[in-house]
């Protein structure tokens, strides 16, 4: 049966390139983009990253927005419907229902992405934020430009960048982790000794294998209390601990649930029509063999792209499979990984993670690559992408790291 009446629920990356994609298959039939946000979908890898740079005061940062709204509305024929939350979803009926209102569809992609998690109690207290929205970066951005006492909660990747834009100011500030090593779940243990590194050579308080008991103050925040009983005087905290896929308004509607929408190879949530791209998607990676739930920016642009491919023509799906691909700006440094981090075994093959400044670590788990991560090597990153998604060998691996190594000393 063609699709005719396309909805996508999430003005995100992957709303967005959901979107695109419909349009330069061919598809000409009505498409509907529902955003909670009042904004423009908008990029959000640079509102913790480039977005909080130290400018000059009082300059305002570039926006982020992918496209003006007379290129959505009018040159792609897409209707926008946002600042209005999705509230719950009618598979029978085909029906996304609204506040008051409703939208029919014959194919639906969800993308409604995910909610950064809070720290419980601080509601109430002004200078206390985390890092997800548009708005949560100018609040961040302004109290930075103000010479903010900066406290982090969470050394992960959010909260490292936070750190690095108070340091380019020239601010003091504390990042406490509750684990004893930082980005192990992202990166594996094994290379926490690198990200320690980085903050320390560039005068950040990093406090690992500490907690926080509270964060104190009248009516807007005073100081962090940690479970060692440190009290630590702060006019800005941002809380980086994580965030949890936006799927509360789906419960009851028969889609599969379990940290995320639960979906196919072929991102089907299970539903007539229905599929879902985005941090809310969790699906079969075939490449791994394994589920998968991905907050990245390149899987978000590719997921969205796929769904909405094959929501508007399931005679013709294709399996979406990949290799996890992140990055993240630290001070001037430049953190990638590809794959996957748990591993029987991490072999440093460029560089020293605490003394050096390029880094490049493989991951092994039985007899194949499963994963990379570099520091500062841009140059290399994509080629070993490569390799996992050939399934490479752990031997060929390493002959491939053994020539680059050469290549490199060679060119000094």
């Amino acid at each position: 049966m063609a699709r005719k009446n396309l909805v996508v629920v999430g003005a995100s990356l992957a709303g967005l390139r959901a979107v695109e994609a419909a349009r330069n298959s061919g598809f000409d039939g009505s498409i509907t983009l529902v955003g909670a946000e009042e904004h423009l979908p908008y990029d959000r890898p640079p509102l913790s990253k480039a977005y909080l740079d130290w400018n000059e005061p009082g300059a305002e940062p570039e926006s982020t927005t992918f496209r003006t709204e007379s290129a959505l509305r009018e040159d792609m024929n897409v209707r926008l419907v946002l600042g209005r939350k999705a509230t719950g979803l009618d598979i029978e009926r085909k029906r996304v229902l609204l506040d008051g209102t409703s939208l029919d569809y014959d194919a639906l992609v969800l993308a409604t992405g995910a909610r950064a998690r809070t720290f419980p109690g601080s509601e109430r207290l002004r200078g206390v934020h985390t890092l997800r929205t548009l708005d949560d970066a100018v609040a961040v951005r302004s109290a930075l430009d103000e010479g903010a006492r900066t406290v982090v909660i969470g050394a992960g990747f959010i909260g490292s960048e936070v750190a690095a834009g108070a340091r380019k100011r020239g601010l003091d500030v504390t990042v406490v982790e509750a684990s004893p090593t930082p980005l192990a779940r992202a990166v594996g243990s094994a290379m926490g000794s690198a990200c320690v590194a980085l903050h320390h050579r560039n005068g950040t308080d990093l406090r690992c294998g500490v907690g926080v008991d509270a964060i104190e103050g009248e009516r807007g925040v005073e100081r962090v209390v940690l479970s060692d009983g440190t009290a630590i005087p702060a006019d800005l905290v941002v809380v980086g601990i994580g965030a949890d896929p936006c799927t509360e308004w789906l419960e009851g509607s028969g889609l599969r649930l379990d940290d995320g929408v639960l979906c196919d190879q072929h991102l089907s949530a299970g539903a007539d029509g229905v599929f879902a791209a985005g941090d809310v998607v969790r699906w079969h990676n075939a490449l791994f063999d394994r589920p998968m739930r991905l907050e990245h920016w390149t899987s978000a642009a590719e997921q969205g792209a796929v769904a909405a491919r094959n929501a508007i023509d399931p005679g013709s799906a294709k399996a979406y499979q990949t290799v996890p691909y992140f990055w993240s700006d630290w001070y001037d440094s430049r953190i990638q990984f590809v794959g996957v981090p748990d591993a029987d075994e991490v072999r440093i093959v460029e560089g020293d993670p605490v003394r050096d400044e390029r880094v490049v670590a493989l991951y092994r788990r039985g007899d194949r690559l499963v994963g990379v991560l570099t520091i500062n090597g841009q140059n290399v990153i994509m080629k070993y992408r490569a390799l996992i998604m050939k399934r490479t060998c752990w031997d060929d691996a390493n002959t491939f790291a053994e020539s680059r190594a050469r290549v490199r000393a060679q060119s000094r």
